[in-house]
């Protein structure tokens, strides 16, 4: 890159290089921070993505194929007392409520795509640029140096993940249950039509955890197949097992300006995008949805701005911190209400939740309008 960035992208995860490959196909010179070295364990984990982020990954060519992103034809949850809600994609007229995506696919095909962007440069430590942005995840090293408020709620729960071989295959159908405990059993399609395979994503007791990574396999398969009631036969465990704690979070701040020399140049701003910002519980799959949209929402504020306008113009941020704030916060309070609505177990709440979700299955209007904003169609 000959001449310096404008953009400095510290966090070349999934957001972090889609926000690159944005931002470049605006023409904005980007450094993108990749330290070199990292695991080599396989990451077990899948995605469920909505039509939003697939067109938005499809128009930068890094939609993963067909083998790596199923569609979900229909979505079925199960109460703990009878409560069952159905979503066909057919009746809301769209090809697939979401698309459960393979997290290494996606990120090979992000990567395929920073390598031929022209106006990104990969570095492997941080660069001075009149905008930096932080796209490190929940752990962000460099949030906690901006000294930015992380408000974290801790759920008592922690997620486990794997996939799964099923007796029967999915019929790209998603799957959810939720008991009495509160916990949540997610089988999500994987592996195209036709297929057996399943990503698993389990929410637990934070103390039942350590009990279920320590089972050998067929005894963990045994307990999921006891947990959806059989309802697709046998697993074979066909992965690792992966678990960490859930929790919420939102940032206080978004946005905001370096102290003098702290990025190599007076006045450069700073702003926070997916996960160094904002995370939910994973029970409603729209964690990645919320951090594309970020990087969506940021670019497109920066395509739209005044030509005399810097991009690292703090007004101009704000603009991006209001949206995407607004959006975060309702998603939150509806996946931690969904949360905390199945976490007791005092009467009559078992049975009126139970209730509500059976009139819920039953009116179309209100569905639809909740399965479009999902859909991010909204």
């Amino acid at each position: 890159m000959a001449l310096p960035p404008e953009v400095c992208i510290r966090g070349a995860g999934i957001v972090g290089r889609t926000l690159a490959l944005l931002l470049a196909r605006e023409r904005v010179r980007v450094a993108l921070v990749a330290p070199a070295g990292g695991t080599a364990r396989k990451d077990v984990r899948a995605y469920a993505l909505n039509a939003a982020s697939k067109a938005l990954l499809e128009s930068l060519r890094a939609w993963p194929d067909a083998a790596h992103a199923t569609p979900v034809r229909e979505m079925l949850v199960h109460g703990d007392g009878g409560g069952r809600v159905h979503f066909q994609a057919r009746r809301h007229a769209v090809d697939a409520l979401a698309w459960i995506v393979d997290v290494p696919a996606l990120e090979r095909q992000l990567a395929d795509a920073v390598r031929f962007a022209p106006q990104v440069e990969v570095v492997d430590s941080p660069v001075a640029a009149p905008l930096t942005v932080v796209c490190e995840g929940r752990a962000s090293a460099t949030r906690e140096l901006l000294g930015v408020h992380h408000e974290v709620t801790r759920y008592p729960q922690h997620a486990i993940a794997a996939r799964l071989e099923a007796e029967t295959p999915h019929d790209d159908t998603a799957r959810q249950w939720f008991d009495a405990q509160g916990e949540v059993l997610a089988l999500l399609p994987l592996g195209g039509p036709g297929s057996r395979h399943l990503a698993l994503v389990w929410s637990v007791d934070q103390f039942r955890a350590p009990e279920l990574m320590a089972l050998d396999a067929d005894a963990f398969c045994e307990r999921v197949r006891e947990a959806c009631g059989g309802a697709l036969g046998a697993f074979t465990l066909t992965s690792e097992r992966a678990a960490w704690p859930l929790q919420r979070a939102t940032a206080e701040r978004w946005i905001g300006r370096f102290p003098a020399g702290d990025d190599g140049r007076p006045g450069g701003t700073w702003a926070l995008a997916g996960d160094a910002a904002h995370t939910v519980h994973p029970l409603a799959g729209q964690g990645l949805n919320l951090g594309l949209a970020d990087a969506a929402g940021l670019a497109q504020v920066i395509r739209s701005r005044d030509y005399w306008r810097s991009v690292g113009d703090e007004r101009l941020l704000r603009r991006y911190e209001r949206a995407r704030r607004a959006d975060v916060l309702a998603m939150g309070l509806a996946t931690d209400g969904l949360q905390q609505l199945f976490s007791h177990t005092l009467e009559p709440l078992p049975q009126l939740r139970n209730w509500g979700m059976r009139g819920f299955d039953r009116t179309r209007l209100i569905k639809n309008w909740i399965a479009r904003q999902a859909m991010g169609l909204a």
